[in-house]
């Protein structure tokens, strides 16, 4: 699962010298250089650790801070050599740039989805679900679907969380039901996510970096269908029209949670509104989007102390904790993703420095070709984590027309339902369904994840053609 050991085969191979650096701004090629080879291997082995988190119980933002740290040392002594220091300055800038705006976009989200998480939003649909009486096959459908279109807004990872719940709270001791309802949903999440800037990582990096429109992402909407209605249709064979028990627990949303809705869709509108006619990063729209959210906490402070004052059935706050407060719902942000894809960023960026990603772009891009190499990069991605595949491929900056950025972010996005290790939502659900859902259990599903993943990309060839010019 290491962009660096896709890199081995060819990178010692090149034939230009170790030191050899353009003028100006250019990037040195150090692949060579010993300084180089350390920095790559030190890649490797922190991104081994990540990949062996839930065995090693050691958190994934730990190995590649420390790698970043030291890689960044490595480029500045190596630039220092070739007397060329503030070349590496000006470089960690770009990249602490870049970090900063994924990180207010993500800390803004993310605040929105806790408190929404805090009003028993997610709760409610829940419970709603559980206690409808539907069939499994229904429910196997349903929370799909409903996967699909909550992804694109809610991230992948949370939205796979949710619906695996519902899926394991309606199959219960039926492990072949869970099972196929937690790819099901893992292949849902990632391909709602797919076609909006909001529904991955990977998507967020490309709309901010301009390559693609928040408009132009819906032309991989089809695309994004197919990848999951082609595995879905093959699963639900498997699935029995069995109903199984009703529960009778019905949770209720607290107070001011369908307005944080509604705050958080024009928090969208806004964060849309600053890159697309004001042309401003987008992450400055999310944080005046925060601010909509803050004032409204001030409100619903006010509403809740009022509450409290009797016996009043809608005081659900709960948690010891007596008013709704927006900096707990900062706070119980994922600081481990946050600071993750700092240490990601930040290692890639400095592989960059010495040359890796140039001759990878080379080997990949004019060497296979763009459609060959945004496929590859897809099933990359299942083996790899998307985030850094995607990363490289951005710095790498290869000229493509509007139509490859697109397949590209397609296949990064949907590539790594592939392998139940090749996703947030995967990873996340193999630890909800311990022992039910594993990577065996994924992998006799694979040909149908693959069937997907390649109608999808021969869809967006065929639908979107009129891009590739």
């Amino acid at each position: 699962m290491k962009i660096a050991l896709f890199m081995f085969p060819y990178l010692f191979a090149t034939s230009l010298p170790a030191f050899a650096s353009g003028s100006g701004g250019e990037i040195a090629n150090l692949t060579r250089s010993g300084m180089g080879i350390f920095a790559l291997v030190l890649f490797v082995g922190a991104y081994a650790l990540v990949i062996f988190e839930e065995q090693l119980h050691l958190r994934k933002s730990k190995p590649v801070i420390v790698a970043a740290g030291i890689i960044w040392i490595l480029v500045a002594l190596s630039y220092q050599a070739l007397g060329k220091p503030d070349q590496a300055h000006a470089a960690i800038l770009g990249n602490l740039t870049e970090y900063a705006e994924l990180f207010l976009f993500l800390l803004a989200a993310m605040t929105y989805i806790n408190a929404l998480e805090e009003r028993n939003a997610f709760r409610a649909l829940r419970s709603w679900l559980v206690n409808k009486g539907f069939t499994l096959r229904t429910v196997f459908w349903l929370t799909g679907l409903l996967a699909f279109f909550i992804s694109p807004v809610a991230d992948n990872l949370t939205t796979a969380l949710l619906m695996g719940a519902v899926a394991m709270a309606v199959g219960g001791t039926n492990k072949k039901f869970v099972v196929v309802a937690c790819i099901n949903i893992v292949v849902a999440a990632n391909a709602g996510g797919a076609f909006s800037p909001f529904g991955d990582i990977t998507t967020l990096m490309v709309w901010q970096k301009g390559k693609v429109s928040f408009f132009e992402f819906f032309a991989i909407f089809i695309p994004s269908v197919i990848n999951w209605i082609i595995p879905a249709i093959c699963m639900s064979m498997a699935v029995s029209k069995e109903k199984p028990e009703v529960h009778d627990d019905t949770v209720l949303m607290k107070v001011g949670a369908k307005r944080i809705m509604v705050l958080f869709l024009l928090t969208i509108v806004t964060a849309v509104c600053f890159h697309n006619f004001l042309r401003l990063p987008p992450a400055v729209g999310m944080m005046l989007g925060l601010g909509y959210l803050s004032f409204f906490a001030y409100y619903l402070k006010k509403i809740e102390h009022r509450l409290l004052s009797g016996d009043n059935p809608l005081d659900v706050t709960g948690h010891n904790h007596a008013t709704f407060d927006l900096f707990r719902k900062i706070a119980k942000a994922e600081w481990d993703t946050l600071l993750f894809f700092y240490g990601v960023i930040l290692c890639v960026g400095g592989l960059g420095q010495f040359g890796y990603l140039a001759v990878t772009s080379n080997f990949m891009y004019n060497g296979l070709g763009h459609t060959t190499a945004n496929i590859l990069v897809g099933v990359l991605s299942a083996i790899i984590d998307n985030i850094p595949v995607m990363f490289a491929v951005l710095t790498m900056d290869p000229q493509m027309s509007h139509g490859q950025w697109l397949l590209v972010t397609l296949t990064a996005g949907v590539g790594g339902s592939l392998l139940s290790i090749g996703s947030a939502a995967g990873v996340a659900l193999m630890g909800s369904a311990r022992g039910v859902y594993t990577f065996g259990a994924h992998l006799k599903w694979t040909w149908a994840i693959a069937l997907g993943y390649a109608a999808s990309i021969i869809a967006h060839l065929f639908l979107n053609s009129r891009y590739f010019h």
